[in-house]
């Protein structure tokens, strides 16, 4: 699976399958995506990064960073520190990646401009 950044100054490739994917509702994703983030998630040593020099990260909370290109500002990816996995925007995916929506989380924090279903 191949992904990349609006700009395509960030290029990444996934071996293998990915998790499904996970929407995330927290304040923190809703701010740096502007609605919600949906990702899905691989092992570190799975992904391949290409950035000449873009690829910028952010640390978002004593926990975990995020990973946005710094010339279009596509937000790509999200990282615990402490873990050997990492999490890929869905929406930076090129073409039918076959995965499919396990989950929501934090809806309690969800914005209330939209509905999820039951």
């Amino acid at each position: 699976m191949r992904g990349s950044c609006l700009c395509g100054k960030v290029t990444f490739t996934i071996e293998g399958a990915a998790r499904p994917v996970v929407a995330c509702h927290c304040t923190q994703c809703r701010k740096t995506s502007g609605h919600y983030v949906a990702a899905t998630q691989v092992d570190v040593d799975r992904l391949h990064i290409e950035d000449g020099g873009s690829l910028t990260w952010f640390d978002s909370s004593a926990e975990a960073k995020r990973g946005f290109c710094s010339t279009c500002g596509s937000q790509l990816f999200w990282k615990m520190h402490s873990e050997d996995r990492i999490s890929i925007m869905a929406g930076s995916l090129d073409g039918d990646t076959g995965l499919t929506t396990a989950k929501h989380i934090f809806t309690d924090t969800k914005g209330d401009y939209y509905n999820l279903p039951d």
